[in-house]
């Protein structure tokens, strides 16, 4: 199966977002904006997006049918953290002290202190700002090296998102699966992490939990946790809607699902034809059902971007496939972590009405890191130069799903191990052989006389499955040449 996307090879400059102009002069500069990140969640798990999906997904198909879904969406990296990172400052976190990996529980902030994020720029304009959910980009100052000065979570959690821009926070510190097992309130633990848990013994699909061993706060469970993030947006979106109804809000909530360990509550399991994760998942479209629920008994519908994306692809194997003949990430080679487009590409729906035309499909290609100029744009103010390096606005996109011209020159892309990707029109180019994440082989040494890279047509291969390194050096080179200007000017927007 291909995706439907058109592509063409692009000029080498790159439109300012400046230069970006919106088409519509009646766009509202305060509209509320409702920001949902899934944990894991694949291209190819949504039914809008894959007809054979074994999962239902009623809440987001129905979301695309009142909307725009593209079809070539990009998280920087196909890992947590790094996404996160870029998501709420529209940089990519290779530019900051994370390489590689992500970040562990007891990690010290990785959002620099003083950094515009999109929470601190909506804030500056009078809205009121939440984050629920899963944070995952550390807590406090400290050495670099988080092993040898960890977080103490007995301790004030600043820096952290009330210092970074959001009025209100809570949440667990990182994965459903790294300790300490707590829920944190603005900049406190809500109960402190006093007891011990065991490592899960549960893998994947023998039971589909599966949690590191470690503190954890005594009325902590895993399978509350989503209904409980779920349940403090819904009182988020209510108390402004109620107390200040003439404040917009900017709502980013982070999912914990459907990430490991997969631990749907009784109602939901059983209900999807893949397993726990894909019972897990069905849940996570339960959650978006409530959000959009909520925003309709306000009447907040009307003037509320909503987006739903993913932070990467899924992590789904080739004997999951198998096993529940479920393609999470569809025809996509790879997976989550992986520099394949199944670790990087994913669903991205938004909701505008009377902006965004009604079941509209777009095959632009847009990066998560674009969240902050596109934010920008809405309020009609220019980023700062030092702020959102790798953001395009994306507003002429969604306002005009016929716009004949690319808004964005290239993306690059990321894997757990560090290797680069870069995207300009139909050419990938990969540093490297091997996945560079979870798939095997994650490395492959280059023989003397064979390429040191991958390049890929995705026009004719969307599946990566015919390298054309040694055949097509003039795109290797002018690929890399981008490349190395995007790291050496550390900036990608001009």
């Amino acid at each position: 199966m291909q995706i439907g996307i058109t592509m063409t090879t692009l000029p080498s400059t790159m439109s300012t977002v400046s230069s970006q102009t919106s088409t519509n002069n009646n766009i509202p500069t305060q509209p509320n904006i409702v920001f949902i990140l899934a944990d894991d969640m694949g291209y190819g798990d949504l039914g809008c997006y894959n007809p054979d999906s074994k999962i239902p997904t009623p809440n987001m198909d129905k979301l695309a049918s009142q909307g725009m879904r593209f079809t070539d969406a990009h998280s920087p990296s196909a890992v947590c953290s790094p996404t996160r990172y870029g998501v709420l400052t529209g940089r990519y976190a290779w530019r900051s002290r994370l390489k590689n990996g992500v970040l562990w529980g007891y990690s010290t902030s990785l959002i620099e202190e003083g950094r515009t994020t999109v929470a601190s720029t909506l804030k500056q304009h009078g809205y009121t700002t939440g984050c629920v959910g899963k944070w995952h980009l550390g807590f406090q100052n400290g050495d670099p090296v988080d092993r040898k000065n960890p977080v103490d979570y007995d301790q004030l959690l600043q820096p952290g998102p009330v210092t970074l821009g959001f009025d209100y926070f809570y949440g667990i510190p990182a994965s459903l699966d790294m300790d300490p097992y707590i829920f944190i309130e603005n900049d406190r633990p809500v109960e402190s992490a006093t007891e011990m848990i065991e490592g899960s013994a549960h893998r994947r699909q023998s039971g589909g939990g599966f949690w590191r061993g470690g503190p954890i706060a005594p009325n902590f469970k895993h399978v509350d946790v989503l209904p409980i993030i779920t349940q403090k947006s819904v009182e988020f979106i209510q108390k402004n809607a109620k107390e200040t109804p003439e404040n917009p809000f900017f709502l980013y909530f982070p999912l914990t699902a459907p990430h490991t360990p997969w631990v749907p509550t009784e109602e939901f399991l059983g209900k999807s034809g893949a397993g726990y994760y894909g019972d897990f998942t069905t849940q996570v479209d339960w959650s978006v059902g409530q959000i959009m629920d909520t925003l309709d008994q306000h009447n907040l519908t009307e003037n509320t971007l909503i987006i739903i994306t993913s932070d990467n692809g899924s992590h789904w194997h080739q004997n999951d496939i198998e096993q529940f003949d479920h393609r999470s990430n569809l025809h996509l080679r790879g997976q989550k972590a992986d520099i394949w487009e199944g670790g990087h590409r994913i669903p991205f729906i938004a909701r505008w009405p009377g902006q965004i035309e009604d079941g509209t499909v777009n095959d632009q290609t847009i990066c998560l890191t674009d969240l902050m100029a596109t934010v920008g744009e809405v309020l009609d103010e220019d980023l700062p130069e030092n702020a959102g390096e790798d953001s395009i606005s994306i507003l002429p996109a969604l306002v005009n799903h016929r716009l004949d011209q690319p808004i964005r020159d290239a993306i690059v892309n990321h894997s757990a191990n560090g290797t680069f990707a870069i995207r300009q029109g139909a050419w990938k180019l990969i540093q490297g052989l091997g996945s560079g994440g979870f798939s095997s082989p994650q490395t492959v040494e280059p023989s003397p006389d064979g390429p040191k890279g991958q390049l890929y047509n995705l026009d004719d291969d969307p599946s990566e499955t015919n390298n054309l390194y040694s055949e097509q050096p003039e795109f290797v080179e002018q690929l890399t040449k981008l490349l190395d200007k995007y790291q050496d000017q550390e900036h990608s927007r001009n």
